[in-house]
């Protein structure tokens, strides 16, 4: 994934939060929905090449969100955008954990194709805490958007959930050597 996409994956909440000031809803959504067909890249593809239809499927109820968004000029359903980001990503998780290779695995055989039994039980283990991480964001990202401000829902998911997945990263990468 080139450095502009992940970029704009991970800038979503923010540049909702600077598109509804400028902008009508519908007009946000119809670019979150442009950006989300465009985004489809062939890394994304490859790494989840075993969950064709998954990905279909949340990508599909990421573009009917922003179409039901754009339809009805609904703020309230585009701060529903981050839930839906993060249901989408807990489903997919999750379902590596029932078909394997878990989701961990696959982005650490992505640089190391050659994984130990220790490391697969670990990535494995890894792909679970992601899912807890992805049940407590989203339900944290839930409740900013229907019982707070804008800006308190853009801080919280343009700020504070990266900060949180960002300290989920470093403390696996600090923790990853004694346990593989």
């Amino acid at each position: 994934m080139s450095p502009l996409k992940a970029l704009s994956w991970l800038a979503c909440p923010l540049l909702i939060l600077l598109g509804l000031r400028f902008a009508e809803p519908r007009h946000v959504a119809i670019t979150l929905a442009l950006c989300l067909l465009l985004g489809r890249g062939r890394e994304a593809a490859r790494l989840l090449a075993g969950f064709s239809r998954a990905w279909r499927l949340a990508l599909a109820a990421l573009l009917l969100l922003a179409g039901a968004a754009a339809l009805n000029n609904s703020e309230a359903l585009l701060r529903l955008y981050p839930v839906a980001m993060n249901f989408g990503t807990l489903t997919l998780f999750g379902l590596s954990l029932q078909a394997p290779p878990s989701m961990i695995e696959r982005f650490a055989r992505l640089t190391e194709p050659d994984l130990s039994a220790a490391a697969v039980h670990y990535t494995r283990r890894l792909t679970q805490i992601w899912c807890a991480f992805f049940i407590f964001n989203g339900s944290a990202a839930l409740y900013t958007a229907l019982y707070t401000s804008r800006d308190t829902w853009a801080l919280y998911n343009g700020l504070i959930a990266y900060l949180l997945m960002g300290a989920l990263l470093g403390g696996e990468r600090l923790l990853r050597r004694f346990f593989v």
